[in-house]
């Protein structure tokens, strides 16, 4: 199962600070829909993503309905991201 989407990066202060982004309503219902074949855990659904030139594995979190796909700090060096930049991902599902 792969998607294309495009959305902004977020950041989340939280007690352990992260950046997001969220993936669209209609592709995280898709992914729901599978979300118990390929959970291994806590909902959280593995992925393979790619921004710009930049591939890595994750693991997508559910939040609201919604769910989150990560992006580490070596990727935001990597592609020069930065808070509220708009990105396209690539993302599959299950890798």
């Amino acid at each position: 199962m792969t998607f294309d989407f495009t959305g902004p990066i977020w950041f989340w202060k939280g007690p352990a600070p992260w950046y997001f982004v969220t993936v669209p309503f209609e592709q995280s219902q898709a992914i729901k829909a599978v979300a118990g074949l390929v959970t291994y855990g806590w909902g959280v659904i593995p992925a393979q993503v790619q921004i710009g030139q930049t591939t890595w594995s994750t693991s997508l979190i559910p939040k609201d309905g919604l769910y989150l796909v990560p992006i580490k700090k070596p990727i935001r060096l990597a592609e020069q991201l930065n808070e509220g930049d708009v990105v396209n991902i690539q993302l599959e599902i299950g890798q």
